[in-house]
């Protein structure tokens, strides 16, 4: 039960039923979300359960459920587009109001049980093939918005990409990238067991943030990078990113700073030189489906990225540990260790 960053207990709950239509799962592994320490917008909704990269075992479901059996391995997410309005219909999936709106999660993803209803049971949940681990499983989602990231920046064979930001998503942003073929990638980060991680993920080129990180990424590349990408909120970061794309090229914003925090942004230089700036938001069941075939495949591996693993009762500490700068990448929580 999350009551802030530093207070997370654990707490007795009676196992939620499966209704009409649910399905139970025993959680197996949970990933902790950066989105998860963003303590200026859970707090508000506290006291509360997280987590929400989850794989677990089905071990009931509801009447009416017919695609899913006990037993099964899958993976499951807890926001799902309708995939009947207006933006679904357009392609805009993670604009849906219904994804950004409900959860389909009790209580949540941090927990021995949890119940999965509404689209999520139709559309997230997905079989895990044998050659993908219940730990692996957990990378799907974060995996899935970079596709859909990605795919936002319109990213050919052979484009350079740089990402300001070496956290989990960054990282994943450049194994990714490199997957899909891109050119010379790159990472920017404060942090130097970060940006170790993002060369040992394929990174080309790893840079010390600072002022002069533009400068510095063009004598290492040759040339401004086709697409940025922005995996931080920190607005220095966010201000160099829009001085290191070429021409033509695209600032993706994956990553924003707090609500009202204002980015000055002169246009003039993006307009002249047809420079995109996107954003994105989320990742919706196609963009889910192949993150899993990427993992399944061995195209993206994501093992070396997990540096801790708590049992459930040391939930506190898991948290305390991914909030804390320094050697720790991915968290799992693993209710039954």
């Amino acid at each position: 039960m999350y009551y802030s960053n530093a207070d997370v207990r654990v707490e007795d709950q009676e196992v939620p039923a499966a209704g009409a239509g649910d399905v139970l799962l025993r959680v197996v592994a949970s990933g902790i979300c950066g989105s998860d320490l963003m303590e200026w917008y859970r707090i508000k909704r506290a006291p509360l359960v997280l987590g929400h990269e989850v794989t677990g075992e089905i071990v009931e479901v509801g009447p009416g459920v017919e695609q899913w059996r006990p037993g099964r391995r899958v993976f499951v997410t807890h926001h799902v587009p309708c995939g009947e309005c207006l933006y679904c219909l357009r392609g805009n999936e993670t604009a849906c109001c219904e994804l950004q709106e409900v959860n389909n999660f009790t209580p949540g993803g941090f927990a021995e049980y949890l119940r999965v209803s509404g689209h999520s049971v139709r559309t997230g949940i997905l079989e895990l093939p044998e050659s993908v681990s219940y730990e692996t499983g957990t990378f799907v989602e974060p995996l899935a918005t970079a596709v859909r990231g990605l795919r936002t920046t319109g990213l050919a064979p052979g484009d350079s990409v740089l990402v300001y930001g070496a956290g989990i998503a960054g990282v994943l942003f450049v194994k990714l990238a490199r997957a899909l073929g891109a050119g010379t990638v790159g990472a920017v980060d404060v942090d130097d067991f970060r940006l170790e991680r993002a060369r040992a993920a394929g990174a080309d080129v790893a840079l010390q943030a600072g002022p002069d990180a533009p400068e510095r990424w063009v004598e290492a590349a040759g040339r401004p990078a086709d697409k940025v990408i922005i995996c931080t909120g920190a607005q220095p970061a966010a201000e160099a990113a829009l001085r290191s794309v070429e021409r033509g090229g695209t600032v993706l914003f994956f990553a924003v700073g707090m609500p009202g925090e204002a980015l000055p942004v002169d246009f003039n230089p993006f307009w002249r030189n047809s420079v995109t700036l996107a954003t994105c938001y989320g990742a919706a069941p196609l963009d889910n489906r192949r993150a899993l075939e990427l993992l399944a495949h061995g195209a993206v591996r994501v093992d070396d990225m997990i540096t801790h693993r708590f049992p459930l009762t040391q939930i506190g500490e898991a948290f305390r540990t991914a909030a804390q700068p320094g050697a720790c990448l991915k968290v799992l929580v693993e209710p039954g260790s």
